[in-house]
């Protein structure tokens, strides 16, 4: 049974407003799956091939880019823990939002923010691996949120109006691994997954940034996943997975209706998908995965798991396409598994090759796969953006790098109106089909 149960959780990663037809407004999407319906999408990009723009950035930073009304938003830090070498001063760190032209790259407007101090000192193999701007914020059409952990959430209307600020505590904590949990929109809130700073689910009136509720989620150690919704109206669930257990609840009163155990894991950071009132979850450090059907009530661990496994991902989160679940796991190795039954399908790989098949040169791999047009789309973190087929047998179709940036890449890509738009430490691209 969950350690606390919930009275009022997050609510939904689903904007309630009428979404332009190609918006990507937050993590993973307008749905939070990751997966897109446009089509004829660009397999192979360079320089010179399929770049319609390439815009600097003020700072590093493992957010991904979302699209809303003709804007890029994308989260970025400055002025500490840039240099590996030499982090410099913490007094001062700066946390931007900058809005961006999805026409032609120009720059609209670039807001920045100070940050409650002490923030966890950049050093060791946490914040390093990742930096200080990790969450994607998300937009309404009108607005746009961000989070940056003790520093709390700011909003800013469409021209860079500052909206509110909001802290998500008094005293927020800090973790060696930082901030990397997504705010939410649904309806009037904005909701921000604060495990790592207060313990605590906690929602904003979008208008004006006061506190609507907050709900405590203690005992289960740190997590940075973010939730999805399954189903509409009265059958809505909110969906989410922790270190032991997932959870679905009503999104309306937050109330607790069942939860399933899976195998334990610490350190969830990926985001469940679902299809067909199944929810498939994979994450944490030691692996696992598991499929459970949603519309119970209580403790439905026997009663409606799917099927559970032992192979995971650490930090990216998994696709549907499909009769097929697919991620890419922190090390670059890719997984096929059908949705059914949980068997892992193996393709070409060598034989006695055990789990998944390795994207030879991916190195690694924090970045969530995009679905889209029969591709997946894997970005790496040093070695470029993979091109596989969205087939059993992971073909791989491109391998598609910039020259001069040797910056980390940590995001997701967004997919708009027959482009992609991706995001390394040092620059925001743009890239779509060759003109004939």
């Amino acid at each position: 049974m969950p350690r606390t149960i919930l009275a009022a959780f997050l609510i939904v990663p689903v904007l309630t407003l009428t979404l332009l037809g190609a918006d990507w407004p937050s993590f993973r999407g307008p749905t939070g799956s990751g997966t897109s319906d446009e089509t004829d999408l660009p397999v192979r990009w360079s320089d010179t091939e399929g770049l319609q723009w390439k815009t600097p950035l003020p700072g590093p930073g493992s957010s991904s880019p979302i699209v809303s009304r003709g804007r890029v938003f994308v989260t970025c830090y400055s002025g500490y823990g840039v240099n590996r070498r030499e982090p410099g001063d913490q007094e001062k760190l700066q946390r931007h939002v900058v809005c961006v032209d999805s026409k032609d790259g120009k720059v609209l407007w670039d807001r920045s923010i100070g940050s409650k101090l002490p923030e966890v000192a950049y050093g060791g193999i946490g914040v390093p691996n990742h930096g200080y701007a990790s969450s994607t914020p998300a937009a309404d059409g009108e607005r746009v949120y961000a989070f940056f952990g003790r520093s709390g959430v700011v909003s800013y209307d469409y021209e860079g109006k500052e909206a509110w600020r909001a802290e998500v505590a008094p005293d927020p904590r800090t973790h060696n691994f930082g901030t990397g949990s997504s705010p939410l929109v649904w309806s009037d809130l904005v909701i921000v997954p604060a495990s790592v700073e207060c313990e605590a689910l906690v929602a904003f009136d979008k208008r004006t940034g006061k506190e609507a509720w907050r709900t405590p989620a203690t005992g289960y150690g740190a997590w940075w996943g973010t939730p999805i919704l399954v189903g509409t109206g009265d059958e809505a669930e909110l969906v989410v997975a922790i270190s032991s257990e997932v959870w679905g609840l009503n999104p309306k009163n937050g109330k607790l209706r069942w939860h399933a155990e899976w195998p334990p894991n610490q350190g969830i950071c990926t985001s469940p998908v679902a299809a067909g009132g199944v929810v498939y979850a994979v994450g944490g450090r030691e692996g696992g995965s598991v499929a459970v059907k949603t519309g119970g009530r209580g403790d439905v661990t026997k009663s409606h798991t799917v099927w559970s496994g032992r192979t995971g991902s650490y930090v990216p989160s998994p696709v549907l396409v499909g009769a097929h679940l697919y991620w890419v796991t922190d090390r670059g190795v890719a997984h096929c598994v059908k949705v059914e039954t949980g068997e892992e399908l193996f393709g070409d790989r060598p034989e006695g090759q055990r789990q998944g098949q390795r994207i030879d040169g991916a190195g690694t791999v924090y970045a969530s796969l995009v679905a889209a047009d029969g591709k997946l789309y894997a970005v790496s973190r040093r070695s470029g953006t993979f091109v596989l087929e969205a087939t059993p047998e992971l073909r791989q179709l491109a391998l598609n790098t910039f020259s001069g940036d040797d910056s980390d890449s940590n995001a997701s890509p967004a997919v708009s109106d027959g482009r992609l738009y991706l995001r390394s430490d040092r620059f925001l691209y743009c890239v779509g089909k060759p003109k004939s």
